[in-house]
């Protein structure tokens, strides 16, 4: 499947959600968009708007594409705004793709009174995430920082990638944060049975995999690995249907899940208790 057709695919599951107001934190969890219960169809109306809306994005990720692939663009006025750490303040970036962008606006709630940054965007694989690591993780100068990324490398986002590639890059950022004294948070890649812009991929056990090279590299670096797969995975190896509104990305129940998992990794972090 052609890149521009991987891109509108994934903008549909992600406007999906966002366009819906029962994604709201406050909301039931009853009433979130899940993959248990498909959302119907939409009208003719509906369609085309939606239909509008895929063209723009798609010019505009293939004009960003060709002037600025790793999107540094993206965060670069916020970095700037953000300023130094105060005293005695424990600042913790979230670097990541699409599923770590959509959680950044639950933290206030999710994580109140933490001093947590997100660093995610949508598609992202990890040599892009490697690229802006300096500019979006280093330069902010956290305690630690939370990695999360590798499925859209399985899923050929930017191209055809081994799974050595992806470990190299996690590799390589891990390295980088370590050498700035910043802890390592590697957070392991949450559980897909199928994309639906690549469904010619089987990234279940690829996933499984990586998962436990990153369990290991964890364990002999010094850092905190972030077990979601445990806890996230039904018996296909897929993200329990509960917790994702399109098999790949959670829904607000699926974020909290991750918040309550994600406190503990990133307290032995800064503790140094791993």
């Amino acid at each position: 499947m052609a890149l521009s057709q991987r891109l509108v695919l994934r903008l549909t599951a992600w406007t999906m959600l966002a366009a819906s107001p029962a994604a709201a934190i406050g909301q039931q969890v009853a009433a979130e968009p899940n993959s248990c219960t498909p959302p119907p169809p939409l009208d003719s109306a509906a369609a085309a708007k939606r239909d509008e809306g895929r063209k723009a994005y798609l010019e505009n990720e293939e004009k960003r594409n060709r002037v600025d692939w790793p999107y540094l663009a993206r965060y670069r006025d916020s970095n700037a705004l953000l300023g130094a750490p105060k005293p005695g303040e424990k600042r913790v970036v979230f670097l990541g793709n699409s599923i770590t962008d959509g959680w950044a606006r639950h933290f206030p709630t999710m994580f109140p009174g933490k001093s947590y940054i997100g660093r995610g965007i949508g598609g992202q694989t990890t040599p892009q995430m490697l690229v802006r690591f300096r500019q979006d993780v280093i330069s902010l100068k956290p305690s630690a920082v939370v990695i999360l990324g590798g499925t859209n490398d399985i899923a050929g986002n930017t191209g055809p990638s081994t799974i050595e590639m992806i470990e190299d890059n996690l590799a390589s950022m891990a390295e980088l944060a370590k050498a700035n004294g910043i802890r390592v948070v590697l957070s392991s890649v949450l559980p897909v049975y199928k994309y639906s812009w690549a469904p010619d991929i089987d990234p279940a056990m690829q996933i499984v995999k990586l998962n436990a090279w990153m369990k290991g590299y964890a364990a002999k670096n010094g850092a905190v690995y972030l077990d979601y797969e445990s806890t996230m995975s039904d018996e296909k190896r897929g993200l329990k249907c509960e917790l994702t509104y399109d098999g790949v990305h959670p829904n607000t129940s699926g974020y909290r899940v991750m918040a309550r998992i994600a406190e503990k990794a990133i307290a032995d972090a800064l503790s140094g208790a791993h």
